[in-house]
């Protein structure tokens, strides 16, 4: 009777301490421009940690990890930041950076991307861009001067200057992310895209004066046309009642030497891969649904959950 019931009490833990076979596991991927490193916000780098933590991310695509210049070079405080988590972290260039919560196995050799281990033992794929900043085409489109963007009027003259931009940026990550695409495997990809999406200046949001007219920016629909979904549009659908806006907490609404927009993104795909929220991270509701105050950066951002099987 007693080895019978060492038996029976062996497969029981054997039961709730294995994990089961295709049982879902959750993961929590952010997009974070820091900032300049997060000296341009006059914060510690303790308060982008803790951006971080309330979001609670367990990979982080970040922009602008480069700190204010000291003694001839930038400091890298993307790596810092990670340090402060106890987290891994890959250095992409001078801007972009992935920190992961998860070991880092290896990345594509272009350093787009990343392939961390999960404690399952699944490998996933997370890419990370920062786009080129200038010229920005809403403010090319409503006359507002910014670096050396020209004024235009057309929806064609736009797109036209988006792909000037950043065209040769966007295919370079497409030819590193689209081997991954077709292996149907879990990929992830971050971003500022300093470029609103096809998706927000639909003809429906210009006729409630969301935006002054539609536009199909290319750089969002080049990477959904690959494979890629948006985590925050597929999950609010309207574009207008839920515009997810991430640039920027640092002007008004209403002033008319800004507009605001989503250009911070969390894409995803993959056949094991469901989006369950996706949340903008920032200074106050209701722009924010996670709310850390002080506020460390220009841009808000965005924490999407995922569930992998």
């Amino acid at each position: 009777m007693f080895p019978h019931c060492l038996a029976r009490l062996a497969l029981v833990l054997t039961l709730v301490l294995l994990p089961a076979i295709g049982a879902a596991s959750e993961l929590r991927v952010m997009t974070f421009n820091l900032w300049h490193g997060g000296d341009a916000g006059k914060q510690p780098l303790s308060q982008s940690a803790a951006v971080i933590r309330a979001a609670q991310a367990d990979l982080v695509g970040f922009q602008e990890t480069g700190g204010f210049e000291k003694d001839g070079r930038r400091p890298n405080h993307g790596r810092a930041i990670a340090d402060l988590l106890g987290w891994h972290y890959f250095a992409q260039g001078e801007s972009p950076g992935i920190a992961s919560r998860f070991p880092i196995v290896t990345n594509t050799p272009g350093k787009h991307g990343i392939v961390v281990q999960l404690p399952s033992g699944q490998r996933i794929h997370h890419f990370n861009v920062h786009l080129m900043h200038t010229p920005y085409q809403p403010y090319q489109l409503l006359g507002i001067p910014y670096g050396d963007g020209r004024f235009v009027k057309t929806a064609d003259e736009a797109v036209d200057e988006a792909n000037r931009a950043r065209g040769g940026e966007v295919a370079a990550a497409l030819a590193e992310l689209r081997p991954v695409l077709a292996a149907a495997t879990p990929v992830f990809l971050t971003g500022d895209f300093n470029e609103p999406s096809h998706l927000d200046w639909t003809a429906r949001a210009a006729q409630t004066g969301r935006h002054p007219l539609a536009v199909s920016y290319p750089s969002t629909r080049a990477f959904v046309s690959a494979g890629l979904r948006d985590a925050y549009r597929l999950l609010h659908a309207d574009e207008v009642a839920h515009p997810g806006i991430t640039w920027t907490p640092l002007t008004k609404s209403d002033d008319p030497k800004d507009h605001h927009d989503r250009i911070d993104f969390v894409f995803f795909a993959g056949s094991a891969v469901t989006a369950r929220r996706c949340q903008v991270v920032g200074e106050a509701a209701p722009a924010a649904d996670i709310v850390v105050t002080p506020w460390p950066s220009d841009h808000r951002a965005v924490v999407g959950t995922f569930e992998l099987k």
